[in-house]
């Protein structure tokens, strides 16, 4: 028997969630019921009332309703929520979550579930379910169920819907994953044009006895590495390809965010780091590229993508973010540079050849990079086999080096 977390709105949508909590119950499990509620009395009694839902988002709650701004109330149980899941879930109160709304509903219900670890079930039933729901799934394994119909009663529509979305929820907590003799685990970024390096480095740590989980520089990927690096599970990164900067500094369309790098070096997690496709910015097909960056260098990587190169201004800005998210680390690092090319394009004879910025790019890191942190200057491609070689082994050499410690 498990125990299934019911969070809501309890005033506007506790109809709802009564039928869904009952559904549960008929099928052994229990429910711990969560009121995001701000303004009526619930009409379901929760286990967790909305004054402690406030309460852990350092809100008083009197004053909150007081003011009676609805945007303010979404807004503070969508700090305290998560706060709250997660702790039930860490003291294994919880065995999965489900939650029923429209848009406040949904940030509500999403952010406390985004507080969860991935693989932990969720499931959240929604009238947005059925656009881009990005924001609210961010890097998580978020199960969004269109709601199809308001979420305003049990009709006709809402009953097979939400008798569907308790099954879902009851079936994921049911299906508990046997436990296997996983190996410890290292997590890989990886581009198209870092494809032969990253898979040669691969090989190398597989065949060390680490399993290796390989990330798409997607800006999405990115997010979706430093989310798991934060979860404690992983024991080394290879971060080969830190193209995603390139675009959250020049305005490309698949930047990670400003924290991207930052989760090995904060959490104490070895890594080696490189600055792959720092030449390149993405952009969609040719029409969608700003008009401002008219007269830049372009190459069509498909119909779908254009890639920019970076100027040397840009390439030394990024130099110096690189250096000073790699100097936040607390564990062993290594950043190598593969001096005659950052990425399959930027190769002599290619598109984005470019010397004079792969040069300031590399001088600036230098610069920039705590002086006790190891770094190594290779005179190759970043997919020459020993370039990829060097970053496996330096990896190893890191994480045993930790484990020495």
């Amino acid at each position: 028997m498990a125990t299934i977390a019911v969070l809501g709105t309890m005033d506007t949508k506790g109809e709802e969630h009564a039928f869904v909590a009952n559904l549960i119950k008929q099928r052994g499990h229990q429910v711990l019921v969560i009121d995001t509620g701000t303004l009526d009395a619930p009409k379901l009694k929760p286990d967790v009332t909305r004054l402690e839902v406030a309460a852990a988002a350092g809100v008083d709650f009197a004053a909150l309703i007081a003011r009676k701004d609805r945007g303010e109330a979404v807004a503070a149980m969508s700090k305290g929520a998560p706060l709250v899941l997660a702790k039930l879930a860490e003291g294994k109160r919880i065995d999965g979550a489900i939650s029923l709304g429209g848009g406040g509903g949904t940030a509500i219900g999403t952010a406390a579930m985004r507080a969860l670890p991935i693989g932990f079930p969720k499931v959240m039933v929604s009238t947005l379910a059925s656009g881009n729901t990005a924001q609210y799934v961010g890097v998580k394994d978020i199960v969004m169920v269109p709601a199809v119909v308001d979420v305003a009663g049990i009709n006709r529509i809402s009953r097979q819907i939400l008798t569907r979305a308790a099954g879902a929820i009851c079936g994921m907590v049911e299906s508990v994953p046997q436990p296997g003799e996983d190996k410890p685990l290292i997590v890989a970024s990886m581009f198209g044009n870092t494809t032969d390096c990253v898979q040669a480095a691969k090989k190398i740590l597989e065949a060390a006895g680490y399993e290796v989980l390989v990330f798409h520089a997607t800006g999405t990927g990115g997010r979706a590495m430093e989310s798991l690096i934060e979860s404690g599970l992983v024991a080394g990164v290879l971060d080969i390809t830190t193209t995603e900067w390139a675009d959250e500094l020049v305005g490309g369309v698949l930047s990670a965010g400003p924290t991207r790098c930052e989760a090995a070096a904060r959490h104490g997690v070895p890594a080696i780091v490189t600055p792959g496709c720092l030449d390149m910015v993405n952009f969609g097909a040719p029409d969608t590229v700003p008009a401002k960056f008219a007269g830049r260098t372009f190459y069509q990587h498909n119909p779908q993508v254009t890639l920019m190169r970076t100027t040397p201004e840009e390439c030394a800005e990024l130099g110096r973010i690189l250096a000073e998210k790699v100097n936040l680390s607390t564990a062993p690092v290594t950043v190598l540079l593969p001096l005659k090319a950052v990425s399959v394009i930027s190769a002599p004879g290619q598109k984005f050849h470019d010397p004079m910025a792969d040069r300031i790019l590399f001088t600036t890191m230098k610069t920039f990079l705590r002086k006790d942190i190891e770094l190594v200057e290779m005179d190759c491609v970043i997919n020459a086999p020993e370039f990829a070689k060097a970053c496996a082994e330096k990896l190893l050499a890191n994480i045993a080096k930790a484990k020495r410690a």
